[in-house]
């Protein structure tokens, strides 16, 4: 079995100088990368009392930000722990899985992400490896879809993920039953699959790869979660392998927020968390909820683009010395190429 311990803290530092030089860069979409990212304290807010931030670290703060709680990531949460029961001693068929979908920047990788990070915390809490173990359980993984994936470069990205050798000369049987007996002996119980919008069943390769997906989520003791661009429009809910993965996962839609849903203001909602987390020495608490319609319309309602915009915002202000984040600065701010052509033309100030 290939060892799947965290990186050592020699073999993070390798390649560095005497003045301690950067990390190794290990991607999330590998067990060292993502054990990094799952165990590394988020960043957090100020709080009262807490000495002033320098200019520096108040930067790198709006840089990396909170995660936002919104409501797709409640519910991905709410999901992904009960199906994860719900499956625990299913052996005959393929455990139940669950599939977020929605527009680009509507935030369904950071959703995905903070999930998996709260299982794999809540895995290691109650199964702490021994005293002196050289191995450590690998309860989550974390795969990207390849461009123009097939069977056999989608299986490779698995075996990528906990440093299975993959030999040029391997067939795609081997290197899967590699994958499925390490990642079994491993503890793998949560399987995150990005980018599922990549694949089309339409095609031959990419109905193998389809089939390779279903083959793995029958045979591995994992909940699997898929995650791609409004993945009910694309061809992977057609067919007879469409009915297949319809009939076994759920949908979680992190569509863009409302203005308005029932009694409640769910983006206005989220304006004012972002607002209550910011580190602005002279930024006015309510300035943001404030502008909420502006920012829908500018936005699209979509978490991904409203949160760069605010953090672009608080940046700016940073620099120049405002420390406060206007309309007029919110303004000035070029937002992704998606949002920036969504935008309405405004009619005045």
């Amino acid at each position: 079995m290939v060892n799947p311990s965290p990186p050592s803290a020699s073999s993070t530092q390798a390649g560095a100088g005497e003045n301690g030089g950067s990390e190794l860069f290990w991607p999330l979409t590998t067990w060292q990368g993502w054990h990094r990212f799952a165990t590394t304290a988020p960043v957090v807010p100020p709080l009262p009392g807490d000495r002033l931030r320098s200019t520096e670290e108040r930067l790198a703060y709006h840089s990396s930000f909170v995660t936002i709680r919104t409501p797709a990531i409640h519910a991905l949460a709410t999901q992904v722990r009960t199906l994860m029961i719900l499956g625990r001693h299913q052996q005959t068929t393929a455990r139940p899985s669950l599939i977020v979908t929605g527009p680009a920047a509507a935030g369904k990788t950071t959703a995905l992400l903070n999930v998996g990070r709260t299982c794999h915390l809540a895995h290691t809490r109650k199964n702490p490896p021994p005293p002196g173990s050289a191995h450590a359980s690998v309860p989550v993984a974390y795969v990207l879809v390849p461009p123009g994936a097939t069977a056999k470069t989608l299986i490779t990205e698995f075996a990528r993920y906990l440093g299975i050798p993959v030999a040029a000369r391997m067939t795609q049987t081997q290197i899967t039953e590699a994958v499925c007996h390490t990642y079994t002996q491993a503890g793998v119980q949560l399987v995150m699959i990005d980018e599922i919008h990549r694949l089309n069943p339409r095609t031959t390769t990419g109905a193998q790869t389809a089939d390779l997906l279903k083959d793995l989520s029958e045979r591995l003791p994992a909940t699997f979660v898929y995650a791609g661009i409004n993945v009910t429009d694309t061809p992977l809910f057609t067919g007879v392998r469409g009915a297949q993965l319809a009939g076994r996962a759920t949908l979680v839609d992190c569509g863009p927020l409302p203005a308005r849903h029932g009694t409640r203001h769910p983006f206005h909602e989220v304006i004012t968390d972002i607002e209550n987390h910011l580190d602005l020495q002279q930024h006015k608490p309510g300035t943001l909820p404030r502008h909420a319609p502006y920012l829908h319309q500018r936005t699209a309602g979509r978490i991904g683009s409203l949160t760069r915009l605010i953090r672009q915002a608080a940046i700016t202000a940073i620099h120049d010395g405002t420390e406060r984040i206007t309309k007029t600065a919110l303004d000035t701010i070029r937002l992704d190429h998606l949002a920036e052509t969504q935008r309405r033309p405004r009619r005045g100030r």
